[in-house]
């Protein structure tokens, strides 16, 4: 896999699945955690989780100028790794829940402030990393691989995701178990519920139920305190995980430094065989128009696609069957509905050398598609994915119908197949348009402007991003299957938009 690449392509790729490692640590239980510590609505923890998702990629921006300016790609990712870190730290102390009266604003602006230092964080080393790596192909000995390169690149980010939404989950169980309760999708909401004196007597038959199935009989108050704070508690320690991922990674990343490029944007100081060019400003506009008009285009993909972990999360916890997917290990056991979002990163692993192969194939016939066609192509299977979601969620009750029923009981919640076939189709399309997109960024971006134009693919993502609390809105507010005919529809445009663009994109990367 790695022959014929650059030496520091496999560096690169470990340090970045470390820092992966804590970051999807932190998102698989974010959402969740949000309603479950602080008793918020799906729109208002949408709303905060698509800000800082936002962030996480309009930083990056800044990250670029930043490396671009001072010419030192390696001190700013390296001091962006600091940064996460510290933002971990403050999300992993744990503070009293349910939030005491009076104290929402301190505790949420606690959490607020670790979400901020970790995007700051994260905007210094994610787009300057990937520059990195896309420096490494400006070599002409390895210029023909660079599709390839970013997609083993992709699939490295991958490997840490896998693995880190049970280690997240393990640990929050780990503590509700120590505390002598159960994990429960519907119980945190219940608890709230009770809390606020909004439960409907359906719910509150429901709720007592599984409070006596977990040996309790006593006053329901003290209950619904003490499982909540058992619950968020546990969130807390998970978000300790990441520390411990971002320390590993810090010490591949310094342990291979040398292994990197030095960014060089001008002829006389081209050691490397780096074919850094100074471009006349006509060509410069023209490459910088093609890639706005990409960015443009993509917005719409991550609207859809980063429902993983908000729309698409909920749904898991929400009408997804659970309860055939629990893995005992003794001191814990492996329950919840963030374990699908490690399904993604795992058809990505699976996936990517396949298609790969598939690609080189074409590539040996002559016939394979240029990166815009590729794009275009993943669009179109995106909007399949929520087809698929659309039929399997035709005739389940609405959101506010299951919250006054206390939750779906299991034998009314639809298959796991339905998520992980959703999540297989969304990973074909992810594989068609993320690590080729960095690749195509890479390839068309001015020298000069390498670190800014990863930044700006980044920010891009970063509108998507903040396009998602929309998708909480809908998922609220009308029925399911209504809400995935949305992002069939955004997928369909963003899939026409390119396909009208492919031939002018063509010529630019050319």
């Amino acid at each position: 896999m790695f022959k014929k690449q650059p030496r520091g392509l496999i560096a690169a790729a470990l340090a970045n699945m470390g820092e992966r490692f804590g970051f999807y640590t932190m998102m698989a239980i974010l959402s969740l955690f949000l309603l479950s510590k602080f008793g918020l609505d799906e729109t208002k923890a949408s709303l905060i989780y698509s800000i800082f998702y936002f962030s996480i990629y309009g930083f990056a921006f800044l990250g670029g100028i930043i490396a671009d300016r001072t010419n030192n790609f390696k001190g700013t990712i390296f001091v962006g790794l600091i940064m996460m870190s510290v933002g971990y730290i403050l999300l992993s102390i744990p503070t009293p829940t349910p939030v005491p009266e009076g104290k929402m604003f301190v505790f949420l602006g606690l959490t607020c402030l670790g979400l901020f230092i970790i995007a700051f964080g994260n905007g210094l080393f994610k787009g300057n990393l990937q520059a990195l790596v896309g420096q490494m192909y400006d070599n002409k000995e390895y210029s023909h691989m660079r599709d390839s390169g970013f997609s083993i690149f992709y699939m490295f980010i991958n490997v840490g995701a896998i693995f880190a939404p049970f280690f997240a989950v393990g640990v929050r169980n780990w503590w509700i178990n120590l505390k002598g309760f159960e994990y429960n999708p519907d119980l945190s909401s219940l608890s709230h519920s009770l809390l606020k004196g909004t439960i409907t007597p359906e719910a509150s038959i429901r709720m007592k139920e599984l409070a006596a199935s977990m040996g309790y009989t006593g006053e329901m108050t003290s209950f619904a305190n003490d499982y909540l704070s058992a619950f968020a508690t546990g969130f807390h320690y998970a978000f300790a995980v990441a520390i411990f991922a971002m320390i590993i990674s810090m010490a591949i990343f310094l342990a291979n430094k040398n292994r990197f490029p030095n960014p060089s944007f001008s002829n006389t100081d081209n050691k490397s065989g780096s074919e850094t060019v100074e471009m006349d400003i006509v060509e410069i506009k023209q490459r910088m128009y093609a890639l706005f008009a990409v960015f443009g285009v993509v917005i719409f993909f991550w609207f859809s696609f980063h429902q993983n972990g908000l729309t698409l999360t909920y749904f898991a916890n929400d009408y997804t069957r659970l309860s055939g997917i629990n893995l005992n290990i003794g001191f814990t056991n492996i329950q919840g509905a963030e374990l699908f979002q490690s399904i993604n990163p795992f058809f990505v692993v699976l996936l990517t050398p396949i298609l790969l192969g598939f690609f080189g194939w074409l590539r040996a016939k002559g016939m394979e598609p240029s990166t815009p066609k590729k794009i275009a192509i993943g669009m179109g299977i995106a909007a399949m994915a929520y087809v698929l979601m659309t039929l399997g969620s035709i005739g389940l009750p609405n959101k506010a119908e299951i919250t006054a029923m206390g939750g779906l009981p299991e034998s009314a919640r639809v298959t796991p197949w339905l998520l992980i076939g959703t999540y297989f189709i969304l990973t074909v399309a992810e594989l068609f348009i993320s690590p080729l997109g960095i690749s195509f960024v890479s390839k068309v971006a001015p020298p000069k402007f390498q670190g800014m134009a990863q930044g700006l693919w980044l920010c891009a993502t970063a509108i998507g991003n903040q396009l998602l609390f929309i998708g909480a809105i809908f998922y609220t507010s009308i029925s399911i299957s209504g809400t995935w005919l949305i992002f069939v529809g955004a997928c369909i445009i963003s899939m026409l938009a390119m396909m009208s663009m492919v031939k002018w994109l063509e010529r630019v990367a050319k």
